[in-house]
């Protein structure tokens, strides 16, 4: 999948485009994922069932997010970011929208940890009864 957003952005889902440089060096700085080594983001990288990119019309990343998912009952939506001088683009939620609801994926039972983007993920049907972790129910049931 690789799709052009209105402002010549992209997404993809192409893991080899991945600049996992940019991509080690931003989690690096995050809440979530500053604890980890590079060679477990790496590790993390590789066993993800979907890692889907943001893409600057140079081509540069910009933006990230990954899927870890059993195939057929939960997925997992994780690492989600965009870089500061690239928000307010509606990237992240382009980013969101193709991961949830990909056919693969969008019946599954959803869940996610965040401590600032619950407005975002609201917008997906993403609820929650504790500050940090946020479901979205199987749509099948």
């Amino acid at each position: 999948m690789r799709r052009l957003l209105e402002g010549g952005d992209e997404i993809d889902d192409d893991p080899e485009r991945i600049d996992r440089d940019v991509v080690c060096a931003h989690l690096a700085t995050e809440y979530w994922s500053s604890h980890r080594t590079r060679e477990e983001q790496e590790r993390l990288l590789d066993v993800s069932a979907r890692v889907i990119g943001a893409y600057a019309p140079g081509g540069e990343l910009v933006g990230f997010c990954r899927i870890v998912s059993d195939g057929g009952a939960v997925a997992w939506l994780g690492d989600v970011f965009v870089l500061p001088a690239h928000r307010g683009r509606g990237l992240g939620e382009a980013m969101v929208r193709e991961a949830v609801e990909h056919p693969a994926y969008r019946e599954l039972a959803w869940y996610l940890g965040t401590r600032d983007a619950h407005e975002l993920y609201r917008r997906f049907g993403f609820t929650t009864d504790h500050p940090r972790t946020m479901s979205r129910p199987r749509r099948d049931i």
